[in-house]
Order: C-alpha cells, then sequence, then structure tokens
C-alpha cells in the first residue's frame, strides 16, 4: 500500500504497512486492535482502502475470518465512522446483506448488529438509509419467516427494528406493515409457530421504539381486528394475539379498557391456535400489570370451568415470565404466590390430564422461584390418597430440574428421593410420572440421583415388564379390541434407562438389565422396540462384552422385527411405521456386528447371510451403515 501525505506519523506508517503483510485472519484482527486503541491513530489516508479490504474479506469462505471482519468493521464505525465514505458504507451494507439467512443464525446476528451499529452511529451519512432498505430490510423480513431462528440472532433482528424506525429512514407504518405481511400465509402453507412468534415480537420491539402514541395506535388496531365480528381471517386474529401479547409483556397496557376481556372473549374460536394464543396473550399482557390482571385471571379459573385448562396455561405463562429466570429475584409478591398455591393444589385431582399437567408445570415453575415453600409442601402430597395429586406433584418435581442452577438444587439433593420412589406407587399413571422425573434429573442433573441409583433400578427395570393385569380387551361389537395400559410406562421405562446410559453409564450394571428386560422390549411393541434398538446400539459400543455374552439370545427378536410384514389391508401409515421399525433394527444389527468377536456367533452369522441374500434388506442395511 502507497501512503501519501503527511496524514500519519512514523509510527501508524509502521503499524499499518505490519498489518498489511499479515495473513487476512491475522490482518483483520490487527486492524481490530487498531480500532479499539486507546492511541487514536489517525487513519483519514487509508481508511477508505482498510474497510474496502475487510468488505472482501466478508465474501470469503473462512468463517472464522468472516467472524472477526464483522467485529472489527463494528469497532472501526464507532471509532472512526464519520471518516469513512457514503460509498464505503454502502458496500459494507450491500455485503451484509448476503449474510443475512438462517444458513448461519450466529452470522446474521453479527451482520445485523453491525448494522444497528452503522444505523445508530451514521443515520445521518447520505444514503445509508436507503442502502438498509433496499438490501437489508428484505432480507431481514425473508429471515424472520425462519423456523430456525432463535436467541441471539432474533435479539439482534428486534433490535435492527428498533434502530430502523429511531433512525427515521423508513416510516413507522411502512415497517409495521411490512412485519404484518411476513405472518400471511403463502402458497406453500402458513408459517410455523416459532416464525409467528418472532414476527410478534419484532413487532412489539417496533412499536414500543416508535413512542407511546405509535405504540397506542397500534394497540387500538390489534383490538380492532379481535372486535370485528366480520373478520373470518383467523391468522390475523392469530397474529393480533400475539403481537398485543408480546407488547402486554413489555408495557402496562391498564390504559386500554377492558383488554382483558378482549381478549379472553378468543377463548370461545373454534380453531385451537386461536385459543391457544389468546391464553398467551392474556398471561403476558398480565405480567405488565400484576396487580391488575393477576387477581382477573384467578378469579376466572375459580368461576369459569369450562375456560379452566386455556386460563391455566395464562396463569403458567405468568409464572414463566417472571425475573427468577434471569435475576434470581421473583416479581410476585408473598400474597399472590400463597393465592396460587391453593388455586393450584385444588386442581391438583382434576380429572382431566391436561388440566393436570399445566397445573404441574405451574407448580415446577414456582418452586424455581420459593423452593423452601414448595418442596416441603409437594413432598407432603406425596402420600395423599389420591392418585391424581401424587402424579401432579412427581411431574412438577420433573419441571423444577432445569439445566442451570439454582438455590432449588440443595433443597431436591436432599428431598428428591421422596419423589422418585413414587416409581413403586400401585397407580400406574404415579409410576410413570416417576419415570419421567428420573429420566428429566439424569438428563439435567445427574448428580442428584447418582447416590439413588442402586435402590431406583431394579424399580425401573420393573417398569419395562409386560404387566398381563393392565392388559384389557374391549368388546366393540363386530369385533374386539385390546387395550394395554402399560405400553406408555414401559416405553417411558426404557427411554429412561437410554438417558442414563448416555449419563450414569457408570452406575449401571448392563448385564442384569441385557437379559432379560432388553431382551423383553426388543420382542415387545412398536413403541417399545424402537428405544430398545437404539439401547442396544449404545450398549454395543459402551459395553460390548456384556452384549456379546447374551448375543445369541438377541438376534431371534431382531429377526422377527426386520421379517415383519404389515397386513394386505394396511394404511399407509402402518406401513411406513414399520419400515422405520425394520431399519431401527437393522442400525442395532450393524452395532452389534461391529463389537470385535461377534462374527463366533452363528445366529448372528445366518442373519446377516439372510440380509444379504434379501434384496431390500441388503439395500436398507448398507443405507443405514452409511447414515
Amino acid at each position: 500500500m502507497v501512503f501519501k501525505g503527511n496524514c500519519l506519523h512514523a509510527f501508524p506508517y509502521l503499524l499499518i504497512g505490519w498489518a498489511m503483510k499479515l495473513h487476512d485472519l491475522q490482518r483483520s484482527r490487527a486492524f481490530a486492535v487498531i480500532a479499539n486503541s486507546p492511541l487514536r491513530i489517525d487513519l483519514s489516508c487509508v481508511l477508505d482502502h482498510v474497510v474496502s479490504e475487510l468488505t472482501a474479506f466478508l465474501r470469503k469462505a473462512n468463517r472464522a475470518l468472516r467472524q472477526a471482519t464483522l467485529g472489527t468493521l463494528n469497532s472501526l464505525v464507532v471509532t472512526y465512522g464519520s471518516q469513512i465514505g457514503s460509498s464505503s458504507y454502502e458496500t459494507i451494507l450491500a455485503e451484509l446483506s448476503t449474510l443475512i439467512s438462517d444458513g448461519d443464525l450466529h452470522m446474521a446476528a453479527l451482520a445485523l448488529e453491525l448494522c444497528c451499529t452503522i444505523m445508530v452511529d451514521r443515520r445521518s451519512v447520505k444514503n445509508v438509509g436507503l442502502a438498509v432498505k433496499q438490501k437489508v430490510l428484505p432480507e431481514a423480513l425473508t429471515l424472520i419467516r425462519s423456523a430456525l431462528l432463535q436467541g441471539q440472532a432474533l435479539q439482534a433482528l428486534q433490535k435492527f427494528f428498533a434502530a430502523l424506525v429511531q433512525s427515521a429512514n423508513i416510516s413507522f407504518e411502512t415497517l409495521l406493515n411490512s412485519l404484518i405481511s411476513t405472518a400471511k400465509p403463502s402458497q406453500s402453507g402458513g408459517l410455523s409457530k416459532q416464525a409467528l412468534f418472532s414476527i410478534a415480537q419484532c413487532v412489539a420491539v417496533l412499536c414500543l421504539a416508535a413512542g407511546d402514541q405509535k405504540c397506542a395506535s397500534t394497540i387500538e388496531m390489534l383490538k380492532g381486528i379481535l372486535n370485528d365480528d366480520s373478520s373470518t381471517n383467523s391468522a390475523k386474529q392469530h397474529m393480533a394475539l400475539l403481537c398485543l401479547g408480546e407488547i402486554g409483556r413489555r408495557k402496562d397496557l391498564s390504559s386500554h379498557i377492558q383488554i382483558e376481556n378482549i381478549v379472553i372473549e378468543s377463548f370461545q374460536s373454534p380453531f385451537e391456535e386461536i385459543k391457544s394464543a389468546a391464553s398467551y396473550a392474556l398471561g403476558n399482557i398480565a405480567v405488565g400489570n400484576l396487580s391488575k390482571y393477576l387477581p382477573f385471571i384467578l378469579d376466572q379459573i375459580d368461576n369459569q370451568q369450562k375456560k379452566q385448562y386455556l386460563l391455566l396455561h395464562s396463569l403458567k405463562e405468568v409464572i414463566a415470565r417472571q425475573s427468577v429466570d434471569h435475576t434470581g429475584e421473583s416479581e410476585l409478591q408473598d400474597s399472590n404466590i400463597v393465592k396460587i398455591l391453593a388455586l393450584l393444589f385444588n386442581h391438583c385431582e382434576s380429572e382431566e390430564e391436561g388440566v393436570r399437567n399445566v397445573v404441574a408445570e405451574c407448580l415446577g415453575k414456582i418452586a424455581l422461584i420459593e423452593p423452601n415453600k414448595l418442596i416441603p409442601a409437594l413432598k407432603e402430597r406425596t402420600t395423599s390418597p389420591a392418585a391424581n395429586t401424587r402424579a401432579t406433584v412427581a411431574i412438577a418435581i420433573k419441571y423444577s430440574i432445569i439445566e442451570r442452577t439454582g438455590k432449588i438444587d440443595a433443597i431436591l439433593y436432599s428431598e428428591i428421593s421422596t419423589f422418585l420412589m413414587l416409581i413403586k406407587d400401585s397407580d400406574r399413571h404415579v409410576r410413570r410420572a416417576a419415570v419421567l422425573a428420573l429420566s428429566t434429573a439424569a438428563h439435567n442433573k445427574p448428580s442428584l440421583i447418582k447416590g439413588l441409583l442402586p435402590e431406583l433400578l431394579p424399580l425401573l427395570y420393573d417398569q419395562t415388564v409386560v404387566k398381563q393385569e393392565l392388559i384389557r380387551t374391549v368388546d366393540l361389537g363386530p369385533f374386539k379390541h385390546v387395550v394395554d395400559d402399560g405400553l406408555e410406562l414401559r416405553k417411558a421405562a426404557f427411554e429412561c434407562v437410554d438417558t442414563l446410559l448416555d449419563n450414569c453409564l457408570d452406575q449401571v450394571n448392563p448385564s442384569s438389565f441385557i437379559v432379560p428386560f432388553l431382551l423383553s422390549g426388543l420382542g415387545d411393541h412398536y413403541d417399545v422396540k424402537m428405544p430398545c434398538h437404539l439401547i442396544l446400539s449404545k450398549l454395543a459400543d459402551k459395553c460390548p462384552s456384556a452384549v456379546l455374552a447374551v448375543l445369541d439370545s438377541l438376534v431371534e427378536p431382531l429377526e422377527k422385527t426386520i421379517g415383519h410384514k404389515p397386513k394386505s389391508d394396511a394404511v399407509k401409515q402402518e406401513i411406513d411405521r414399520n419400515e422405520d421399525m425394520i431399519r431401527s433394527a437393522l442400525r442395532a444389527i450393524a452395532a452389534v456386528n461391529r463389537i470385535s468377536g461377534s462374527d463366533y456367533s452363528m445366529k448372528l452369522k445366518n442373519l446377516m447371510s439372510k440380509i444379504t441374500a434379501t434384496p431390500s434388506l441388503a439395500e436398507k442395511y448398507n443405507s443405514v451403515r452409511s447414515e
């Protein structure tokens, strides 16, 4: 590079010259150091060239280089933004637009953050607003429709729309219409649930950034959509509810008269997605003003039996949104928690499983806020005469075991055995709830249960056994139908063993499990066979000697599975399920066949010969081996 004039003293010349000799990635990082230096080196004579060089890096395949370059450009804009030319900004924004996609969400987030820096710091630069509007905005509106959008990328997108409306380059009305238009179903079908929530969150952030007047007018517009009896556009109503919920979570909406009643009217909708969105909206609006809306929700739960399930979901939103998730402090007052607990415990015995599950989730999330109150209260109810109550408290414990560490852990460590020992309860629903809680603990916090496993494992294995007393025949007139009430419990138990093999293998004796329990599962119902095939594959990899010792006995159920053919009148779903089961069994066979010494089993040798000699099986086997 040739430096002209006297814009730099000797040291800066040498510094820039040294940076230009480095490899691309080192060079990008070197410019970041220069940009962040407190020396504030005068780069005016070379800045446009440096920016041009860095912008070219964004087109290269090296991901680490592009990532570092976005950070470097951000630093340069913050420190030297006023010296960068208008054309350079246009070039940067054009390159950024190519990085905004769900193909690489981290890169998209960094690109959007740089775009925000440019809009906020350089909003007066000629053509910046036009370049953002023409190049970046269309890509942002495409990204927001992605079912993959989440986390840092979603947060960056929200900041982008806030910065866009504050920069005054595009009117609030235009941006709002663009966002809401993206929610409309396309020819290929409606948007995913995640995409609709992403759009609603961006609408909320946009409204708040535009100021109180714009926000208020938008809320009235959304209320109008819900009040319009002539509207048959369910997608529009769905979006209106989600937007109201997202705005209400961030801002007190009590100045908008009767908004809670307008939202709750949507509980009468014939569409499940609208009822669910209304429940979500009501709960989030309550978060914005707990003192006004929480008593309303609690009163409605007590007095509106038909709306109870949806109202409990609203309450769940209130509890889940508490700042305990972020700061460890709850905004719920003690008096509110007392009222909520009284209501929830009253509904533990509900005959509706859906209601009990929501109650359990609420109790589990409150346990994260007030473990000293909740864990003893839940423990007390493990001896309730009502099976539904015992099952509900076991599921509540499941919802209180999250990956993040918290003040609940020390209390759970000393008390969790009481809940998990419900695995030997007389009621199968209670046993299944305890198995699910054990599985969650094994996945999220194995340290909580490792000391209990010697006692728990035999009880867990017992849940994998077919219980004849749980099989009944229902007479349907022209024919009889066999119902296996223990199927869901067996499936949950095997899935729990699968999780334990991942996180607590040192506590598991595979030999005592493989025969008879895994062997029985391999010949069980489709729903049980699938997790058993996965377990066998893991054991073949992690405990090959234990599998090898009983290999001949495992071959027979696997051979039956791959040879199973659906009935001649089977529907497509049954045929597809059978194909999935065969492929699943073949994966297990491939895993077993990789064990050193497996070729000494004549039964396995014969099975492999049969697979090789059957073209359809051979093709599937080769396919699963190459996965």
